[in-house]
């Protein structure tokens, strides 16, 4: 199949209703293939019930850095989001997350990643900085340049920042982040303190799509869902945090 519309999902975090009203609007739009760029089930929503989605539905799908910390926590104790996740999910798919690459070429030209290329820890779009007021920045052309070296596409797809954006590398890649579908905001303390926020609750993903020029362009898409209740799901499991950034998409 000649693929031309690439929707691209990425960091569900277990919120299952997000990933419902994701995945009904890319069927409403339309797209000749649907890839998943990690951070799948990680969070106090819904793991294993997102993951038994996912199994079924059997995109082409890369590891983030929580499937890695989550199956750490077969060794010791992880972070209350993986260790969640850990206890609420099967064997069988424990298994799946194990057996996930950490990048894809799912067609010609097109390279999925979840953060950087070296490094599921580390933004490709954005820059930790702390001389900013959140802690982090736009990356410049040149700072994505040097991340994706070594890579050859047209086409880069990646998550992890929660941030949907894209670069125009000049004479490379467009470069496209699809943010996130289940989790709008966070902070965190990688690299140095910082706040990510869209600024509203709503699911996001990207679509992209091959011109006739043979360029490709993206489009960054919100979708609405039913917020209150993820957030109210993360509130009984003990994360007022989350349901907090669930609620406003601010951190």
């Amino acid at each position: 199949m000649h693929i031309m519309r690439i929707a691209i999902v990425s960091d569900i975090h277990g919120n299952l209703p997000a990933l419902d009203a994701v995945l009904a609007d890319i069927a409403r739009r339309g797209a000749d293939l649907t890839v998943n760029c990690g951070d799948l089930l990680s969070g106090p929503l819904w793991p294993r019930e997102t993951a038994q989605r996912l199994l079924a539905l059997n995109l082409p799908t890369i590891a983030g850095n929580h499937e890695r910390q989550l199956l750490a926590c077969a060794q010791q104790r992880g972070g209350d989001g993986d260790q969640y996740a850990f206890e609420q999910t099967t064997a069988e798919q424990r298994e799946w997350l194990a057996a996930l690459p950490a990048r894809l070429q799912p067609a010609p030209g097109v390279v999925m990643i979840h953060g950087r290329p070296d490094s599921d820890l580390d933004y490709l779009l954005d820059t930790v900085d702390a001389a900013e007021p959140s802690g982090v920045r736009l990356a410049t052309p040149e700072e994505v340049r040097q991340r994706l070296a070594g890579i050859d596409a047209e086409l880069v797809v990646c998550g992890h920042s929660h941030h949907p954006g894209m670069m125009q590398l000049p004479g490379g890649p467009l470069v496209v982040n699809a943010g996130s579908v289940g989790l709008p905001a966070f902070d965190d303390d990688h690299r140095g303190y910082h706040r990510m926020r869209n600024g509203s609750p709503h699911a996001r993903y990207a679509l992209c799509q091959r011109e006739g020029s043979g360029r490709w362009t993206a489009a960054l898409i919100a979708v609405a869902y039913d917020w209150d209740a993820a957030a109210e799901q993360a509130q009984r499991n003990g994360a007022a945090d989350w349901a907090a950034w669930l609620r406003s998409g601010w951190a």
